[in-house]
């Protein structure tokens, strides 16, 4: 695959998953977050499942099948999917589509934050203005019409939380048993069937809910886990690290967009500034670190 071809399938990713905004919104007409988001990963687990079976019996083949240890890891991974899923769609019960995906992108400032937190890696120093300008814009976008932000937009925001962990901990592991499929189909296993059991718990489950809910669900499980997470996989293979970020990145533009087309959302000139701000730092805070690597890397491909 050419490089501008991995682009335009990050682009296609980054539409998806601003697209799944408006179908994680709608949703919430007929089911709960918790339903919502059990039926949504275990759709997402059928369709990768074969990809994950296939890597299976190549580590089999090999003699390299994971570890116990490897299973808990993954375990883990969708314990922090579900936390960070299941906030943000409680968060959109109450918050607009254009809201949950700026604020949901916080977790790209917060991964560097955290691996220094956690891991002891020093983050770069892009981290440190790059975070005050998202809080600055978060507030804009959130919080300037009244002394505190929204309800959901609180949710969303202890979502991002979740995501920049669950960020932080995916790469390592996945990393270690390579094999993305197969923690994927995991992870969004465990996820699911989590996800299923609190809502069987605390959420009331009708069919006519059900029905009214089913094209979401389908939406954000089939298109926006299953397919924009394999889409994902192959386009950063094939791209630049410094394309994917910023293409990516575009997630949150294009929420704005469909929830401006479909939902009807509208920002005020402080919430407009909020959005750009939050979206500059984003990029700002994946670009620049491997800025210093890029003359080496165009030497090196002969560009």
């Amino acid at each position: 695959m050419k490089r501008s071809q991995a682009n335009l399938v990050l682009l296609a990713v980054a539409v998806i998953w601003g697209s799944a905004f408006v179908a994680q919104a709608e949703g919430m007409a007929g089911v709960g977050p918790l339903t919502f988001t059990g039926i949504r990963f275990l759709l997402g687990t059928a369709i990768v499942a074969p990809l994950a079976w296939r890597e299976w019996q190549i580590l089999s083949s090999r003699g390299a099948r994971p570890l116990p240890g490897d299973a808990l890891g993954v375990a883990v991974l969708g314990v922090l999917l579900l936390l960070g899923a299941a906030l943000q769609q409680i968060g959109m019960i109450s918050t607009t589509v254009t809201n949950a995906g700026f604020l949901t992108a916080l977790y790209v400032p917060l991964v560097p934050l955290l691996a220094w937190l956690i891991l002891g890696t020093s983050p770069h120093w892009s981290v440190w203005p790059t975070s005050i300008g998202c809080l600055a814009g978060t507030w804009l976008l959130s919080g300037v019409q009244g002394v505190e932000p929204a309800v959901g937009d609180l949710w969303v925001i202890a979502s991002s939380v979740f995501w920049a962990l669950h960020v932080l901990f995916v790469g390592r592991l996945a990393e270690r048993i390579a094999a993305p499929f197969l923690v994927a189909c995991g992870q969004f296993l465990v996820c699911g069937l989590l996800g299923l059991l609190g809502a069987g718990l605390t959420e009331t489950i009708t069919a006519s809910g059900m029905r009214q809910a089913l094209l979401p669900i389908v939406y954000a499980g089939v298109v926006s886990v299953a397919i924009g997470f394999t889409a994902q996989v192959v386009g950063q293979r094939y791209a630049q690290a410094a394309d994917a970020a910023i293409i990516l990145s575009a997630e949150t533009v294009f929420a704005a967009l469909f929830g401006f087309l479909l939902m009807g959302d509208r920002l005020n000139a402080s919430g407009m500034v909020g959005c750009a701000l939050i979206l500059t730092c984003i990029v700002v805070v994946q670009v620049v670190p491997l800025a210093p690597a890029a003359p080496a890397l165009e030497r090196r491909d002969g560009r």
